[in-house]
C-alpha cells in the first residue's frame, strides 16, 4: 500500500502492519470453502476397553505382556505390572490378564483392574487403589498394613533394586537391543523411525531417573548398591518361607518376586546379567522366587 492511499485509509502504520499479518495468514478461499463443508470435529475419549458384553463376570487386570502371555497368565515382563499381579493371586483375586500399554491406562500407568460386573460400575482401579480394593472383597485374607519395618525394606526394591535394574534393561545397550526394544518398543509401531525415537526416549527417561540421585551414572556403584540390598533382604528372609514371617505370601513378597522373578528368568532374554549372579549368592531368596512362581 501507497503512503497515500495509507492516509486517504485513516490507518495508522500499526494498524496496517497486523492487517497485512492478517492477510499472510488468511486461509487461501478454495481451502476455506472445502474445511467449510467438512468441519473439524473433537472427538470424546476413547471409552475404556470392555473386552465383552456388559455382564461382564471376571475381573480384568491391564498389564504389560503379549497376547500369548495374557491367554495363559504367565507373569508380566514390567516389575511394577508383576507386583500386582502376583499380590492379586497371593490373596486369592480371581482375574484375566489382558495386554495394554500406558496411553490405554485411566491413570497413564499400568496396571489397573477393571472390576467384574455387574458389582462394578465400570471404573477402573488405578495400582495405588489396588490394595484397598482386594482387602474390600468377600474371601480376601487382609494384609497387614504398612509399618516402619516394612517401608524401610520396601525403599531397597524402590531404589537401589529399581535403579540398578533400569541401568540392566534400558543402558546397557547389548541388554536393550535384545530385551527392552523387543518388549517395549517393537511391539507399538512397525515404522523404524518412530521405533528409534520411542528408543531414545525410554533410554533417556531412564538415564533421567537415575540422575536425579547421583551426577553421573556410576555402574559399579549401582551394581555394589543392588547386592547390599539383596543381602538385607536375604537376612530379612532367613529360614521362612514368607518375609515377616507371614503363613501366606502378602504385598512385600509380591513386590521381591516382581524384580527376582525377572532378573532370574532366562526367558526375558539377557545378554549381559550382573544383578542374577549378585541374587544367586542367597539361596533363600531364588527359592522364595521358585515358590511365588507355582501360584502362575
Amino acid at each position: 500500500m501507497a503512503p497515500e492511499a495509507r492516509e486517504n485509509s485513516g490507518q495508522t502504520p500499526d494498524n496496517v502492519s497486523i492487517s497485512r499479518a492478517r492477510d499472510y495468514f488468511a486461509v487461501p478461499a478454495p481451502i476455506k470453502r472445502i474445511f467449510d463443508r467438512f468441519p473439524l470435529v473433537t472427538y470424546p475419549p476413547n471409552d475404556l476397553p470392555q473386552h465383552g458384553a456388559s455382564n461382564r463376570t471376571s475381573n480384568q487386570l491391564f498389564v504389560f505382556t503379549d497376547a500369548a502371555g495374557a491367554r495363559r497368565g504367565k507373569p508380566s515382563f514390567n516389575p511394577q505390572c508383576l507386583k500386582w499381579q502376583a499380590y492379586l493371586k497371593f490373596v486369592g483375586i480371581e482375574f484375566d490378564t489382558l495386554p495394554s500399554n500406558n496411553h490405554a491406562s485411566p491413570s497413564g500407568a499400568l496396571p489397573f483392574l477393571l472390576p467384574a460386573r455387574p458389582v462394578s460400575n465400570n471404573t477402573p482401579i488405578p495400582f495405588t487403589k489396588l490394595q484397598k480394593w482386594a482387602i474390600e472383597q468377600p474371601h480376601c485374607e487382609e494384609e497387614q498394613h504398612s509399618n516402619l519395618r516394612f517401608e524401610v525394606y520396601a525403599s531397597l526394591l524402590d531404589h537401589r533394586i529399581r535403579n540398578a535394574w533400569l541401568y540392566t534393561l534400558y543402558l546397557d545397550n547389548e541388554n536393550f537391543t535384545s530385551v527392552a526394544r523387543r518388549l517395549y518398543v517393537d511391539p507399538s509401531t512397525t515404522n523404524s523411525l518412530v521405533r528409534v525415537t520411542l528408543a531414545a526416549q525410554l533410554q533417556q527417561a531412564a538415564r533421567d531417573e537415575l540422575l536425579k540421585s547421583s551426577e553421573y551414572i556410576d555402574v559399579s556403584a549401582l551394581e555394589a548398591e543392588a547386592d547390599d540390598a539383596f543381602e538385607a533382604l536375604s537376612t530379612l528372609l532367613g529360614n521362612n518361607e514368607h518375609f515377616f514371617e507371614r503363613s501366606t505370601p502378602g504385598l512385600f513378597d509380591a513386590s521381591v518376586f516382581a524384580y527376582t522373578h525377572l532378573i532370574l528368568d532366562k526367558g526375558m532374554g539377557w545378554k549381559r546379567n550382573r544383578l542374577a549372579e549378585l541374587l544367586q549368592k542367597h539361596e533363600n531368596l531364588v527359592q522364595h522366587r521358585e515358590r511365588l512362581l507355582k501360584y502362575f
